[in-house]
């Protein structure tokens, strides 16, 4: 019988080890997906000290009920075997302290059949109001018992796990406190690579995540940080080389450019001298725009910022553009806010006449008449009927000498690329979208004067 309890209670410790297990690792993964990679860290120390700590205590729990009731075991056969001697000697049973009996009507059931059975045994009795330990035998007909309270010793065990318990909390909330601070130096690293990766992929292309480690001790992140490191200065490399391929073919085919301009003037009037001249000026204008690109790729632009009208300006700029403002569809229209007529805004007239004339030409080239233009607060916007961006340019961007689908027309692809830059040297944005109704519509946003 002894045995059989001993290996039930191993049983009942081993399932409640088990299912703190699960509830730690269930608790694990519904750790919130918002929290940082320290917390994180934290957390799973945490709870792994948790799991440790819960397993030594259940297994000293264990071991100091098992001495307990092996004690209370030994104590109450040997009580016994007194009394036993005691009763064949005098014919009586001493009650005294231990409760000693012939036929006590408490005795439990499993220990009255086994001394029926002319067995010697013990019976312990812990989940009771009153625990106590049991030890009987046959005696004759009868049957000698002894009972042994067992309070003490219960209260001592429940004492013992209330001391595991408060020192398992210390050891968690030390291995939180452990796990935070070893997680916060790898949580700093990893920010910090992806700062610098986020302004390396806003065009800062000399930005660095510089040495986190010596040389020889470094760990994964190190590796990683050189990586990127490594990765962007090669980058950079190539985009300066890139850029000054650029600038370099463009600056040179100026002269020339210049020459074969001069002498197409000099070409007796004619069909063909009007094709010449025309694909000369093309070339002219491409060359000119290659320059404005590498100089916008080497952040050479220097903005001449003033407060302006918004509405006076933009005017003016379709009027240099040979566009009149009265002109309804099928020509260009300007639509001003009449409640924001004198909005002002802080910009440079001639590169917002540059982002301006190149969305309406790009509008033109690509889109349908009637092309309009709208003032509205610090906002102008440039819209077309024609079929709309591609999704694909919405998606990814203008990408330079790339101008769509055939059916829109033909073009550099340099227009909305200009644009763009130009609007990020003054401070400006430029959203494209699609309209509700058809067309493309490009929203030129400015910083207020």
């Amino acid at each position: 019988m002894d045995e059989r309890l001993a290996h039930r209670a191993g049983r009942l410790v081993m399932r409640a080890v088990r299912r703190r297990c699960r509830a730690l690792l269930a608790r694990t993964r519904r750790l919130p997906q918002g929290l940082s990679l320290r917390w994180k860290i934290a957390a799973l120390l945490a709870a792994g000290c948790a799991l440790v700590a819960v397993t030594i205590g259940l297994l000293i729990h264990q071991s100091r009920a098992a001495q307990i009731a092996s004690t209370a075991r030994e104590s109450a056969t040997a009580q016994l075997i007194r009394v036993r001697q005691l009763y064949e000697l005098t014919g009586q049973v001493d009650h005294g302290d231990t409760e000693a009996a012939l036929d006590h009507p408490d005795l439990p059931a499993p220990l009255r059949k086994s001394a029926h059975d002319g067995k010697r045994s013990t019976f312990l009795d812990l989940d009771g109001p009153h625990p106590a330990v049991w030890a009987a035998r046959p005696v004759g007909d009868r049957v000698l018992s002894v009972r042994q309270p067992l309070d003490a010793m219960v209260d001592e065990l429940q004492e013992l796990d209330g001391q595991l318990v408060a020192w398992g909390a210390v050891v968690v909330g030390l291995a939180a406190l452990g796990g935070a601070g070893l997680a916060s130096r790898l949580s700093r690293e990893l920010r910090t690579a992806a700062a610098t990766a986020r302004r390396i992929s806003r065009g800062e292309l000399d930005a660095r995540i510089g040495q986190s480690a010596p040389v020889g001790r470094q760990d994964e992140v190190a590796e990683l940080a050189c990586a990127v490191d490594t990765m962007a200065a090669s980058l950079q490399r190539r985009l300066e080389a890139e850029q000054r391929f650029t600038a370099d073919v463009a600056h040179e085919l100026r002269t020339p450019l210049t020459g074969l301009h001069t002498a197409a003037e000099l070409l007796p009037p004619s069909r063909p001298t009007e094709l010449v001249r025309d694909r000369v000026s093309a070339l002219r204008t491409l060359t000119e725009d290659l320059l404005e690109v590498a100089r916008l790729d080497a952040n050479a632009e220097e903005p001449h910022l003033e407060v302006l009208p918004l509405d006076r300006t933009v005017e003016g700029i379709l009027q240099r553009c040979g566009l009149a403002v009265e002109l309804a569809p099928p020509g260009l229209a300007l639509a001003t806010d009449p409640a924001r007529a004198d909005t002002l805004v802080r910009t440079d007239a001639r590169r917002l006449e540059r982002i301006v004339a190149n969305l309406i030409a790009n509008a033109r080239r690509h889109g349908a008449e009637p092309v309009e233009v709208t003032v509205a607060g610090t906002s102008v916007s440039v819209r077309d009927h024609g079929p709309g961006f591609p999704e694909r340019l919405l998606k990814d961007g203008p990408q330079r000498f790339v101008t769509g689908a055939k059916e829109r027309g033909q073009g550099t692809g340099l227009g909305l690329t200009i644009a763009l830059g130009q609007a990020q040297v003054i401070g400006a944005q430029v959203a494209l979208r699609n309209a509700e109704d058809g067309g493309a519509m490009a929203v030129v946003s400015l910083p207020g004067g």
